[in-house]
């Protein structure tokens, strides 16, 4: 038995006091957000009909290398973290692999996932400008679950827009945001004016996230008091999440490991961007050097068969410009079961580190990470997310090179949440009705040849 524990736990004190914007340290910054009208690059002030004026600021922030967390959002994090870095022991063992497998295991809350880290700040910063509640839009219902959590607890009203495939395959995430007091819609839905345009050019449509996006930020901006608040993508919402690599790196300093590779789903980027950033911090800083593998699901594949331009962030085309790679707004990707990584473009930081050549992607398909998934849960003792489950999938695959080559790699990756309102999915999986849907290089041209021109 190794002297490194299976769980590898800091103490509350050890919770990070400020999130790190690895915007400061990077010399390429991500483009500007645009005026979808004048091409114009936007300033916080323009933001905030759409978002709270501090969180606005936040966005724009490109300078502040630490950003303070507020006292009452750290409050509200002790009741969680920090979360635990465990060794995956047994999966080594299963393996038969050198390789060392730590996972940052971010499911032990209500919410089930790592969305709760900025659903608290966003809830905060709406509660602090004195607004009635906020809209949003949910995929698999992680982040609605998350911000329904932390709208009850600081007494706002909480409108959810949930995409439309997920509403109907995941009905008891959808329960849990109702029981913390959430409205929740299937999206596309026949309530906006967006909503029923979409219904109308794709008939039919199980939904997106992007047709959400645009739903929730109508909703928002027709209601006096009411702001809207987004669970990934933005460059606030990885600022928030930087409490997972700042744990996890304080973790791996303690029990004197450097990682090697850091592996983590990428969606829209809020996992993935959150765990990184203190490492890719290190790297923009020429302090150190490590392998950083983002991996996305075949079926929506933003980073390896995407085009890195301006585009609208989501289908209805109301949201500002965004450079990052993207499969162009309209695409409408397949109703795959991991509903958190079905975006069409990717968060503007993630993708110029990528564009710079600071990390790699791959895509996997979806009955393999079932089958990944499935191997973790019965070494490991924990039901993973479809989503994190896309890492689990490459760690294995990475883990089993080693047992190849002979190389003890100490491996990182982000366990990003808990399956277990993911079981139709595992059905069909385990009844062998799963497919694996790939779009084709003519459905991935037809949708980007609509992204904006500039």
């Amino acid at each position: 038995m190794s002297e490194i524990p299976y769980k590898i736990y800091l103490s509350e004190n050890e919770i990070p006091s400020a999130w790190y914007n690895v915007r400061a340290d990077m010399k390429n910054k991500p483009a500007p957000l645009l005026n979808p009208g004048t091409g114009e690059p936007l300033k916080a002030e323009d933001l905030y009909p759409i978002f709270c004026e501090e969180l606005s600021k936040q966005e724009m922030n490109n300078d502040d290398q630490w950003i303070d967390i507020p006292g009452e959002v750290l409050d509200f994090y002790k009741m969680y973290r920090p979360s635990p870095l465990v060794r995956a022991y047994c999966l080594e063992k299963a393996l038969g692999t050198p390789a060392h497998i730590y996972y940052k295991f971010e499911g032990n809350n209500t919410s089930g996932s790592h969305k709760l880290n900025s659903a608290i700040a966003q809830a905060y910063y709406a509660k602090k400008q004195g607004l009635k509640g906020v809209t949003t839009e949910t995929g698999a219902g992680q982040w609605g679950t998350a911000l329904s959590m932390a709208t009850a607890y600081f007494g706002l009203d909480c409108q959810v827009y949930m995409v439309k495939v997920s509403y109907e395959q995941k009905p008891f995430r959808r329960e849990v945001m109702r029981t913390y007091g959430a409205t929740v819609t299937p999206s596309p839905s026949m309530t906006t004016n967006v909503g029923r345009k979409i219904n109308e050019e794709f008939p039919g449509t199980d939904g997106s996230l992007g047709c959400a996006i645009s739903e929730a930020v109508e909703a928002a901006t027709s209601q006096e008091g009411y702001r809207y608040v987004l669970g990934s993508v933005l460059n606030q919402v990885l600022l928030h999440q930087s409490v997972i690599g700042l744990e996890t790196k304080a973790a791996l300093d303690k029990i004197g490991v450097k990682a090697d590779m850091i592996i983590g789903c990428a969606g829209g980027g809020s996992n993935l961007g959150g765990l990184i950033s203190p490492f890719v911090g290190e790297m923009l800083r020429g302090e150190n050097q490590y392998e950083i593998i983002a991996v996305e699901p075949a079926s929506c594949p933003s980073f390896t068969r995407g085009s890195f331009v301006y585009d609208f962030c989501d289908t209805g085309r109301v949201c500002p410009l965004a450079k990052m790679y993207t499969l162009g707004s309209n695409f409408m990707p397949a109703p795959n079961h991991a509903g958190g990584l079905r975006y069409h473009g990717m968060s503007t930081i993630l993708s110029q580190l990528y564009d710079d050549g600071y990390m790699k992607a791959t895509s996997v398909k979806q009955t393999d990470v079932f089958a990944a998934a499935e191997q973790f849960a019965r070494v490991e003792g924990i039901l993973p997310a479809p989503e994190s489950s896309h890492a689990i999938k490459v760690a294995i695959d990475e883990a089993l090179k080693c047992k190849e080559t002979g190389e003890a790699k100490n491996i990182v990756f982000g366990l990003t949440g808990t399956g277990y309102f993911d079981l139709v999915a595992y059905q069909k999986f385990n009844d062998g009705v799963m497919d694996d849907y790939i779009p084709t290089d003519d459905d991935i041209a037809k949708s980007l040849a609509q992204c904006p021109k500039l």
